[in-house]
């Protein structure tokens, strides 16, 4: 039987949260004090990083290591939990804790990527509709027209439907910027595809209150305890998804990939 590839076994779920050993867990789903989503969980389910899993009535990501990270991806990494692809942003960032990506970012893409072991904030986030703006800026290989930019705003035809109005600007000659509420699979480079230009560099520049901040490519740093504050307060709108209690307050210093010295506790592994 094949599973896919982001999905761990149960009782490692609530191993890695920090909650207890596997054995622990075991006996915990035994005694049917596990659900995975409000369904009962039995032993060997599998799950995802974004399902919600609870002992006791208790997110199991409750606890001081909830991570929230801001990276600033480089292009030819690729957003996937799967550690057998080559690339992948999760060795990439070689952190203590499991953590995965709040949304995606194409290989050739780079920029703004949030990462986290939060599975509560990324379905928040992910459902948060018309608040959760990204701002991009994207380089074609054609002179931009004032035709171009009113098209991409009001909306083009790909995979099936129309994307939603949005904001673009030029910005040079080859350059503009273009704030997305939708993530549709590689949307910005289809919809030019459309209009016959081709992509030759996107950026990721924000994802609603997160900015860039002149973060170097590579590196990474955890969101400050106002970010966090503010990204949580912009998707409580979201319904029928408990809150996650609040981490303890995290520095806002960047790390850089492969640097030993870290500003957070644990040193990272090798």
């Amino acid at each position: 039987m094949t599973h896919h590839p982001d999905s761990v076994r149960i009782n490692k779920a609530i191993s890695d949260s920090g909650y207890c050993s596997r054995r622990q867990a075991d006996t915990l789903i035994e005694k049917e004090k596990v659900t995975i989503n409000g369904t009962l969980a039995t032993l060997g389910d599998r799950v995802m990083p974004d399902d919600e899993v609870r002992v006791d009535g208790k997110l199991i990501t409750e606890n001081e290591n909830l991570v929230y990270i801001a990276l600033n991806k480089p292009i030819g990494i690729t957003c996937t939990t799967d550690r057998r692809v080559e690339g992948n942003v999760v060795d990439f960032i070689n952190h203590d804790e499991r953590i995965f990506h709040i949304g995606r970012l194409d290989k050739p893409s780079e920029g703004l990527l949030l990462m986290t072991n939060d599975g509560d904030i990324v379905n928040k986030i992910l459902r948060a509709g018309n608040k959760h703006e990204k701002e991009y800026i994207v380089t074609v290989d054609r002179p931009i027209t004032n035709d171009f930019i009113k098209r991409m705003g009001n909306g083009i035809p790909i995979l099936d439907t129309v994307t939603k109005k949005c904001k673009v600007e030029k910005i040079s000659r080859f350059v503009f910027r273009i704030i997305l509420v939708q993530g549709l699979n590689r949307q910005i480079r289809r919809m030019c595809e459309y209009l016959g230009y081709e992509v030759t560099a996107l950026k990721r520049i924000r994802i609603m209150n997160i900015d860039l901040d002149g973060l170097p490519v590579g590196s990474w740093r955890d969101l400050t305890k106002e970010e966090l504050k503010t990204l949580k307060e912009s998707v409580e709108v979201s319904k029928n998804v408990p809150q996650s209690k609040r981490p303890q307050q995290s520095t806002g210093n960047a790390k850089k990939v492969g640097n030993k010295q870290s500003t957070g506790g644990k040193r990272r592994k090798r």
